[in-house]
């Protein structure tokens, strides 16, 4: 076990070493506060300061908080389709974070956004294009929504609605 490490991150990091060397799923064995709520969860790896992988959901699909993080570490680490899977001699070389989402609410008017502190879903029909918040090189709320556009295959003319969230996240 990793020293220091917030339970929540520990819990990413331990699944997707078990998962990479083994082939095995942990299983939580004590939760904290925060793993026992149901809540969207994002799971990010870094390697040498550079995106490795991040999958999550922004709507609770797990039991708790826990075992969201367990399906997303796995999902981050062996299903995101911008990189080939993780394997056994990058472990020591990831880093994690961990980011617990509040449920997203309707926003009518861009005003109400800051990139620093909201993520945000746009939305239009069934496409959905979601960027969490103060990552770094996106500057303005203008910018996140452009690159959810393009994320969801939203193009620049079609109406949108959009949505904010906040996360607490965990390194």
């Amino acid at each position: 076990m990793a020293r220091g490490l917030h339970p929540v991150v520990e819990l990413a990091k331990e699944t997707v070493e078990r998962y990479i060397r083994e082939g095995k799923t942990p299983k939580p064995k004590k939760l904290t506060p925060e793993m026992k709520d149901r809540a969207g969860v994002f799971v990010s790896l870094h390697k040498h300061g550079q995106l490795r992988g991040c999958i999550g959901t922004f709507e609770p699909k797990e039991k708790n908080v826990a075992e969201e993080i367990i399906a997303n570490a796995i999902s981050s680490s062996t299903g995101d389709p911008r990189f080939p899977p993780v394997t056994m001699s990058e472990l020591d070389d990831l880093e994690y974070s961990v980011d617990i989402l509040t449920e997203p609410e309707p926003v009518t008017d861009i005003s109400k956004l800051d990139h620093k502190k909201y993520g945000i879903i746009v939305e239009s029909d069934w496409k959905k294009g979601l960027l969490l918040p103060d990552l770094e090189g996106v500057d303005s709320v203008e910018e996140q929504i452009a690159i959810c556009r393009l994320k969801a295959g939203i193009s620049a003319g079609e109406p949108i609605k959009l949505y904010r969230f906040q996360v607490r996240r965990f390194k």
